[in-house]
């Protein structure tokens, strides 16, 4: 394997065996799975179509992108109050169409961005806002982790805190999170790049072990089964539910960019220039557009992923790609499905520790590489208001299924707060 920028496979090169290859790609399928298809399971959504959409969304970015950005989408939270809604007060028709609506907004502001360059984003989003937008990223994920791995005993989740209540659960994710790390940072060779794979089997076989997962009633029997498709043609255009989703459009456009500059600063390149914040914001509305036409959640870029990206250090395009073809087949494979459903919270709650760790870390990354004054007040002010609003889950309701909260609304404020200075500091200079 090429080294290539900090990575050991360059984002257009390709493992050094057909093997490697085929193992890097299922460490991303075990990354997004849990993610991708618990959103299905809250709003209603079929499983394998979710799963579907999630691969062929990847690979249409990709093909968007010009195989220039290793990411992986998978399904969205932000949208899961708004489908849920529109399900219930319109039919699902409304949720699709609403879904359709959100990936032409990203066109929009796709062309948008094009004609009027890109000049601005310097200007907007500077390593001071980037930074704390990146460790929110990371950090506001921190509850997910800690909660699957049953730590969470006083969680306002009803599911984290019955997680808390069995002993093994938390010595599961433990485990995990051990196993992980200690492959990754005393291993060497083939073994250090998949250290998910080998935490979460290892993880898996202990939830064995103490009886969390029994095998006999894994397996439903079946080999293959058709994805439960809702093509959207079948349903009567419906735009009533266009404001549930319009105004969430550009909350996940803000989270677009952290996730992107998050992937940048990993393979210390500038996505947002090259293919383009234009490019990578068409790929995702294409991605989404597409899963709401067959059945399937609105798509996002994954952290989760970001995280394998981090720390194996393999940021190659072409494992993402046949991870998203793994991931097609997985709406088709029941077996594999069966399995990959029955890994048990914890388990992911050990390799999340790690993954969203490392998120947030990357964002301090940024400050120290950009060299960014932290004895200054003006930079300590904005990073401190970012952190809070971020972490403390500010939110502002726009209307009863959208709201502008955690690293959308934190983002939203770093970028106001640092042009106000900036603003305040020319008027005094002027004047002093």
């Amino acid at each position: 394997m090429q080294e290539t920028k900090g990575l050991i496979v360059g984002v257009q090169e390709k493992p050094s065996s057909i093997g490697k290859w085929i193992v890097l790609s299922l460490q991303h399928v075990f990354a997004m799975f849990g993610a991708t298809v618990l959103v299905p399971i809250l709003t209603g959504l079929p499983i394998s179509v979710a799963l579907v959409a999630s691969g062929i969304g990847t690979l249409s970015y990709i093909a968007v992108t010009k195989a220039k950005v290793p990411v992986y989408l998978g399904s969205s939270f932000a949208y899961i109050m708004a489908i849920s809604l529109a399900s219930t007060q319109s039919g699902v028709g409304a949720a699709y169409w609403g879904l359709v609506l959100v990936g032409l907004i990203y066109l929009v502001v796709a062309f948008v961005i094009r004609y009027a360059g890109k000049a601005w984003l310097d200007k907007l989003l500077p390593p001071v806002v980037i930074g704390p937008m990146i460790m929110i990223i990371g950090l506001g994920l921190a509850p997910v982790a800690i909660g699957q791995a049953g730590l969470s005993p006083n969680s306002a989740d009803g599911f984290f805190a019955f997680l808390a209540t069995d002993w093994r659960n938390p010595v599961i994710a433990i485990f995990t999170f051990l196993v992980t790390i200690v492959i990754n940072l005393f291993f060497k060779g083939f073994w250090k790049v998949i250290p998910f794979i080998i935490g979460i089997l290892s993880g898996y076989v202990l939830s064995i072990i103490l009886g969390v997962v029994n095998l006999g009633t894994v397996f439903s029997g079946s080999i293959l089964s058709l994805p439960e498709f809702n093509f959207i043609f079948t349903y009567a255009p419906n735009f009533t539910a266009l404001l549930m989703f319009a105004p969430i459009a550009f909350v996940t456009i803000a989270e677009h960019i952290g996730d992107h500059t998050v992937l940048g600063e990993i393979c210390e390149k500038d996505f947002l220039r090259d293919p383009g914040l234009d490019k990578t914001l068409m790929g995702d509305g294409i991605a989404t557009a597409l899963s709401a036409m067959i059945g399937g959640p609105a798509n996002t870029t994954y952290g989760e992923n970001t995280g394998v990206v981090a720390m194996t250090k393999v940021g190659s395009v072409y494992v993402t790609g046949l991870a998203a073809v793994f991931a097609i087949l997985l709406g088709f494979m029941t077996p594999i499905n069966d399995f990959i459903a029955s890994i048990p919270a914890p388990v992911m709650g050990g390799i999340s520790m790690v993954l969203f760790g490392l998120i947030a870390v990357n964002g301090l990354r940024v400050l120290v590489k950009h060299k960014v004054d932290v004895t200054q007040m003006r930079n300590l002010i904005i990073i401190a208001t970012m952190l809070i609003f971020g972490l403390g889950q500010a939110e502002i309701i726009i209307n009863p299924a959208v709201s502008l909260s955690g690293m959308a609304f934190a983002a939203v404020v770093g970028v106001v707060l640092n042009q106000v200075i900036s603003g305040l500091e020319k008027v005094f200079k002027t004047t002093s």
